[in-house]
């Protein structure tokens, strides 16, 4: 089986959390070739991985206008020619929902993908001739390393995930960088995942004031408004736009990283920066950022992790993640950049028993 062709369109940490089974998949079968169907927003991803030789574009967020727009139509065909276009040996549906199912069905191939119990809408699980389980209780990078080891027929890897990311496929920004900083990652997708603006501040502060460098990227207007909003001292550096593999070069050379829960957080783990990262409304267990030297802060609130997307306590900060204080990540920001030791005058909470270290 020399062909597959890997339907997975978004969003940035789930398509980080793939990178592993398709390196799986290049162990297990020498020789490999995926060709990977993706989000025109993160092709960059699947040209990281040295498994994947060809990346089929989608802006399938755009498709809902397709009765309305011609272009949006035209859109569709191409996406749809270009699947067309190759014979595989397998088709592997990695996402698992009803958009992705109906794409893997205008293929030339076989077509696996989640049973009607593991996979992410019990619809698409129809589409597929093939089909295997992986509990929903396993987090996301061992549910794929597991249907693609199933898929692939090869036993399921019991070693660390590999993400094998090609980082001779970064590039360098236009922009002056610090010889040492730390990268700050103030945004997120969801509002329950933000960390309240005055705890950034403080541990900006706090940071500055132990000598370090910080840079803020954004991808949005309103994530560069609040980034010049955290810009509170020169040492504080708002980043511009930056690509996806412009901003894995700035990562990849940071002395470590503080994350809300957002792809920039699976980027930094799959690259092994040293990394904090929060947890409020989200399980670290099921999607937490996976690589050495990763720190999980949850918060203890009884309602966390609620996987909603509007907090039904709090119209204003999260409650969950506002009692992840500042102090409590400065301490173990000073652990992770081995600083502690030079800086006893800087007073830090302990960490509580919810701080999980993945190695």
């Amino acid at each position: 089986m020399r062909r597959v062709l890997l339907i997975k369109l978004t969003s940035l940490g789930d398509l980080i959390h793939a990178l592993p089974a398709l390196s799986d998949a290049q162990s297990a079968r020498p020789g490999i070739e995926f060709d990977w169907v993706i989000d025109e927003s993160f092709q960059e991803i699947a040209a990281w991985h040295p498994a994947v030789s060809r990346v089929i574009t989608t802006n399938h967020r755009e498709w809902r206008g397709a009765l309305a727009s011609a272009e949006t139509h035209g859109s569709i065909s191409k996406t749809i020619g270009e699947i067309r276009a190759s014979e595989y040996d397998l088709v592997i549906d990695g996402q698992g929902n009803f958009k992705t199912a109906l794409l893997s069905l205008f293929s030339k191939g076989p077509r696996a993908g989640f049973d009607s119990r593991s996979v992410r809408e019990w619809i698409a699980h129809l589409a597929y001739q093939r089909r295997f389980a992986a509990s929903k209780n396993a987090h996301a990078i061992e549910r794929l390393r597991r249907l693609f080891a199933s898929a692939l027929d090869y036993p399921v890897p019991v070693s660390p995930p590999d993400f094998r990311i090609r980082r001779d496929r970064f590039i360098r920004p236009q922009v002056d960088l610090p010889g040492e900083y730390l990268v700050f990652v103030h945004n997120a997708s969801w509002k329950t995942k933000l960390w309240p603006e005055r705890h950034w501040i403080a541990l900006i502060g706090k940071s500055v004031q132990a000598g370090f460098r910080v840079l803020l990227p954004w991808g949005n207007t309103k994530e560069e408004a609040r980034a010049k909003r955290l810009a509170i001292a020169p040492q504080v550096q708002v980043l511009p736009r930056l690509s996806l593999s412009e901003i894995g070069y700035v990562i990849e050379r940071a002395k470590a990283c503080v994350c809300m829960d957002t792809g920039l957080s699976h980027l930094a783990a799959a690259l092994d920066v040293p990394s904090i990262t929060l947890y409020g409304s989200t399980d670290s267990g099921l999607i937490g950022a996976s690589g050495a030297s990763q720190v999980h802060l949850k918060s203890d609130l009884h309602c966390s992790p609620c996987r909603e997307k509007t907090c039904r306590y709090s119209s204003g900060d999260n409650p969950c993640l506002e009692k992840i204080g500042p102090e409590r990540v400065f301490g173990e920001l000073l652990r992770l950049t081995g600083s502690a030791s030079g800086l006893r005058q800087v007073p830090v909470s302990p960490v509580s028993a919810s701080a999980q270290r993945i190695s």
